[in-house]
């Protein structure tokens, strides 16, 4: 296995690295968090005409047909920056399903657009005191005549406000697998959408369906099928999100070697204090354990092997060493690490919210266990 990156993709890192740096500061981050819609326009707008949102989406459908190592490096620049956008909603977990289930009709009438970010489709999954596996799916789907009736609530909505569609998930049967995908309009009657406060100011929503009409032309995949395409989807995207989490750490860890280096106190660097100098080691040694992780689960990927250990082994420590190493980090900077002036907390907030979204800790010991022990 060599984890050594190639020319190509060496120069992807950089390419999306300097754009992240010259259209999205961590100014234009803390702008973001203010914004009704929390998307940095110029920056998305560049992400699509240079093909880095449909970097793994199939060349027919105008993406660059490439690898998930190669979705991996560029989220990973895309968490270093902490970028707020439906990068990984849209291109990555909706672009993923409609590839995978997809009819031909809505792969050409959405992948180009997810493409070019000229469209955006966000998942509606998750609900009000519900968990993350199939039972917690309650919202109902009923048979009216050639469509369907939605009713139910739907939490945690990412960017429902910017979206042409949403991937509801519905109950369509009583086994606790029988659910059906749909790609509904919000806009749709019956549709209502409430923003939610978010610790990583992330935009989120509520959303509520009240009895809402979808055409079955707008079923994604089979009925009854959508929690196996959910899982499998799901497999794959912790994996970019496991990307983000590890760019953001060592984002947030090379601002606090740098102070570490300036700030002195008794006439001497914080560094060179042996307290804070082994917490800046055990930390680099767990970012770079969990940045390897990741890219042996991409790597994993691409070459047809099993990941259904490595996805959410890569999700769960990556998540886990971005919310230690922050908080270390806060710690290191002292109270100023708190403050909201300073840019550190920045990455605090969003590690923790990282940790507990997409299969949150307990889920993910979950999965790891029952691919050992089952």
């Amino acid at each position: 296995m060599d984890l050594a990156f190639s020319e190509e993709q060496l120069v992807l890192r950089d390419m999306v690295r300097s754009l992240c740096a010259e259209l999205c500061p961590l100014e234009v981050v803390r702008e973001m968090e203010r914004d009704p819609k929390s998307i940095p326009t110029e920056l998305w707008k560049q992400l699509g005409e240079l093909g880095l949102l449909g970097v793994w989406i199939p060349e027919a459908y105008g993406g660059s047909g490439q690898g998930l190592l190669d979705a991996v490096i560029v989220h990973e620049e895309l968490g270093r920056a902490l970028v707020p956008s439906p990068a990984f909603e849209s291109a990555i977990l909706s672009g993923r399903a409609l590839l995978a289930v997809g009819s031909d009709d809505q792969k050409r009438a959405w992948l180009p657009r997810i493409v070019t970010g000229e469209a955006i489709l966000t998942p509606a999954w998750l609900e009000p005191q519900s968990g993350f596996g199939p039972k917690g799916v309650q919202l109902r789907a009923t048979r009216s005549g050639v469509a369907w009736k939605l009713s139910g609530p739907k939490r945690f909505v990412s960017y429902a406000n910017s979206a042409e569609r949403l991937l509801v998930l519905a109950r369509t049967g009583e086994a606790a697998t029988d659910i059906t995908a749909f790609l509904v309009d919000p806009r749709s009657p019956g549709v209502s959408l409430a923003p939610v406060e978010s610790l990583g100011s992330e935009r989120q929503f509520d959303v509520a369906f009240d009895s809402v009409a979808v055409d079955d032309a707008d079923r994604l995949g089979d009925e009854n099928a959508g929690w196996l395409l959910w899982d499998q989807v799901m497999h794959e995207a912790i994996i970019v999100l496991a990307a983000r989490a590890m760019g953001g750490c060592r984002h947030a860890f090379e601002m606090t070697v740098q102070y570490a280096k300036d700030r002195k106190q008794f006439d001497k660097p914080l560094g060179a204090f042996q307290s804070i100098s082994h917490y800046l080691a055990d930390a680099v040694t767990e970012l770079d354990g969990g940045t390897t992780l990741v890219y042996q689960a991409a790597w994993a990927r691409d070459e047809g092997k099993d990941i259904r250990r490595l996805a959410p082994m890569a999700k769960l420590f990556a998540c886990n060493t971005f919310r230690d190493v922050t908080a270390t980090c806060q710690q290191i900077w002292g109270g100023v690490g708190f403050s909201i002036e300073y840019d550190i907390q920045l990455f605090f907030r969003r590690a923790k919210q990282m940790q507990i979204s997409w299969w949150d800790k307990r889920m993910l010991e979950e999965l790891v266990a029952a691919d050992v022990l089952d």
